[in-house]
């Protein structure tokens, strides 16, 4: 029995010997051979196209002023009915025009000083409406005919004239150089590349910037009040616009 028991004891710690080696060989297999450092090369690509623009956005007002606000209220209303009907009669619709900003405010005027405590007393002398209207639409050719048809029916102010890109063309414009960015970058990279043996393999990451359009240079057309009508068919005329984006790319790198 003793020798029974010997070789049991024997055969077990086989046994167990032999699950150990079988577990360190498993874990062995699953640990990762660890790879070289990746080799990378960062390059910023650019693309820049001009374009003409799609939008005109005109801004322009109507200042009324009278003893009650309910007086200059309707002045000011009865003037850019006045404005809005000649403004569509160009072919403008009315989805095309929206307020901008509309104002009611007192009139004070200083008196002359009192000779005794020498205060100035401010005396009200009526209240000021101002409307402005913001009007746009893809008829840039219009631009002249809508400031002469709006000033022509009472407009006294003419804040400013503008083009732009619309959102659609905008979209467009940067999908295509976005693309283009890229080449850039790989063009850029690959020439960097080459006098050193090295050559892409792949990329690592690819960062997109916001799509650069600088914003509409306005077009300031200034006219007060109480001036005589302003010539016909003022000439307005838009002008190309330069418009950038750039892509960050980083290639993995190797040998050639």
């Amino acid at each position: 029995m003793l020798a029974t028991f010997a070789v049991i004891a024997i055969v077990s710690t086989v046994l167990v010997t032999s699950m150990q080696i079988s577990q360190n060989q498993a874990y062995a297999q699953q640990v990762p051979v660890l790879s070289t450092r990746e080799r990378t090369i960062s390059v910023t690509g650019t693309a820049t196209t001009s374009i003409s623009p799609d939008l005109l956005t005109l801004q322009f007002g109507v200042d009324t002023e009278a003893k009650t606000a309910q007086d200059a209220i309707t002045a000011n209303s009865d003037a850019m009915n006045s404005i809005v009907t000649a403004v569509t009669s160009l072919g403008i619709t009315k989805d095309e025009i929206s307020t901008a900003s509309f104002n009611i405010y007192p009139v004070y005027n200083d008196t002359v000083p009192d000779p005794k405590t020498g205060i100035h007393k401010t005396i009200l002398t009526g209240y000021r409406a101002s409307n402005t209207l913001s009007v746009k639409t893809s008829k840039l050719t219009l631009a002249g005919n809508i400031i002469d048809s709006a000033v022509g029916k009472g407009a006294n102010r003419v804040d400013s004239v503008s083009f732009s890109l619309s959102p659609a063309k905008q979209q467009s414009v940067q999908d295509d150089l976005l693309s283009k960015a890229v080449v850039n970058a790989k063009s850029k990279a690959e020439k960097a590349l080459d006098p050193l043996g090295q050559k892409i393999i792949g990329v690592k990451l690819v960062s997109l910037s916001d799509f650069n359009a600088p914003p509409p240079p306005p077009i300031y057309y200034s006219y007060a009040g109480n001036v005589p009508a302003v010539a016909k068919e003022t000439p307005i005329f838009s002008s190309n616009q330069d418009v950038t984006t750039t892509a960050n790319v980083m290639f993995l790198i190797g040998d050639q």
